[in-house]
């Protein structure tokens, strides 16, 4: 039994120096990465961090898809945020950081869908509403782009892309007296602001 006890032991002393071993490893390549990052060799420090990958890594895949977006490889670069996504799904910070490598590549629906799943998390995240708002302005659907609008604005009353976009909305919606005075507080913010006047003079 004592031959038992002690060879466990053993066995958790050598799985415990061989996991610090990895981790010492691991923190060499991430700090090495940031000393090529700096010095912009990017291909270097994508190489330093693939020497230690490990795909269960959330970390890892996380830093790859920077370095793999900053080196302009934005395919690349989505494939490990999506890995990084699915291996915490309840976080919004690779889902912010997908949508770097996905503008460069004009995926705009995914785009879409990815300010959509950070709602699902936060359902009252300010810059998600507001970018959504953003898609579906643009699109012409101003009522969708309203809901959305509505709740940074709410947020943020005196935030001066919440006014302004508000304003235009409410003016294409035909509330006209919502986007006066929504112009009119764009105008307090930023008094020569060339949008909100030309929003006025429509209306007038």
């Amino acid at each position: 039994m004592k031959h038992l006890q002690k060879a466990i032991i053993v066995l958790f002393t050598i799985i415990s120096l061989s996991a610090t071993a990895q981790t010492k490893e691991i923190q060499a390549a991430f700090s090495k990465s940031y000393e090529q990052e700096t010095a912009k060799k990017y291909d270097a420090a994508i190489s330093s961090i693939n020497a230690v990958y490990n795909s269960s890594s959330y970390e890892i895949n996380l830093r790859l898809g920077w370095l793999n977006y900053t080196a302009g490889k934005h395919k690349e670069s989505v494939g490990y945020y999506q890995k990084a996504i699915e291996l915490m799904p309840a976080a919004t910070e690779p889902k912010w950081a997908i949508i770097n490598p996905y503008t460069k590549l004009e995926n705009w629906n995914d785009i879409e869908k990815t300010y959509q799943s950070i709602l699902k998390i936060d359902s009252k995240d300010a810059s998600a509403n507001y970018y959504l708002g953003l898609i579906y302005y643009y699109r012409k659907d101003y009522v969708s782009a309203k809901r959305y609008f509505d709740i940074p604005l709410n947020q943020y009353p005196f935030g001066y892309n919440n006014m302004l976009m508000s304003a235009w909305t409410n003016y294409f919606l035909g509330n006209k007296n919502e986007a006066v005075i929504l112009f009119n507080k764009t105008l307090l913010y930023n008094p020569n602001d060339k949008s909100a006047l030309e929003g006025l003079s429509l209306i007038k």
